[in-house]
């Protein structure tokens, strides 16, 4: 089914919380997000693309197309995930974000399974949420999802009513939610890097493993 798959990595946001810069081309291990998670991703799927609005040129370097958002002004994951289907030519779209560089290496094969078996056209990842204090709870991660390549239409009549919350689009439609709870799941598979100090941990754990 890897065939049937376009590989999305989103790396089109303002980075607001890394105060301002190209989140997509910070360093990891020594490799830029972005093309870390393309190179994560590429085995998974039949071809992977990067959805970028700034320094597209250096982007392009990364020798993967390069598919920028249909929409102005940022509008988030949904304007990726529309730029992702209205140029898909796969039955599938799988999308991840750059800044989560640790996703599991069978995201893919572990999500198509689950929409397959459920009849669903939308297959979303959750993941353990370990907070400080050791409480523990399930949470969506919804830009780690599986779409039907149909959803075009669906999606963009939802953004055009000016609407951005990834969850509410989902819930319009048939969705089965994949818990990553193996035994050998990592537990920073789905740690976000949302700062400059977060990514500069994630890279230190990951090195000392």
């Amino acid at each position: 089914m890897a065939s049937d798959i376009t590989g999305l990595v989103l790396a089109g946001g303002r980075g607001s919380r890394m105060g301002g810069v190209d989140k997509g081309l910070q360093p990891f291990i020594g490799t830029p997000l972005a093309l870390h998670a393309a190179q994560r991703l590429a085995p998974q799927v039949g071809k992977v693309v990067l959805n970028a609005n700034r320094n597209l040129v250096a982007y392009a370097a990364f020798g993967v197309p390069v598919w920028p958002d249909e929409i102005g002004d940022h509008a988030g994951p949904l304007a990726g995930l529309l730029a992702g289907l209205a140029r898909c030519d796969t039955r599938y779209l799988l999308s991840v974000p750059c800044d989560t560089p640790l996703f599991p290496i069978d995201l893919a094969v572990r999500l198509a399974a689950a929409l397959e078996t459920n009849g669903a056209e939308i297959a979303m990842a959750e993941a353990l949420d370990r907070q400080d204090d050791g409480a523990a709870a399930w949470r969506e991660q919804p830009v780690f999802c599986l779409l039907s390549a149909t959803l075009h239409d669906s999606l963009t009549r939802f953004v055009e009513h000016g609407r951005r919350k990834v969850g509410a689009w989902m819930a319009g439609h048939r969705t089965v939610r994949v818990r990553f709870d193996r035994p050998d799941d990592a537990d920073d598979a789905f740690f976000n890097a949302n700062t400059l100090a977060q990514l500069q941990s994630l890279e230190q754990r990951a090195a000392r493993r």
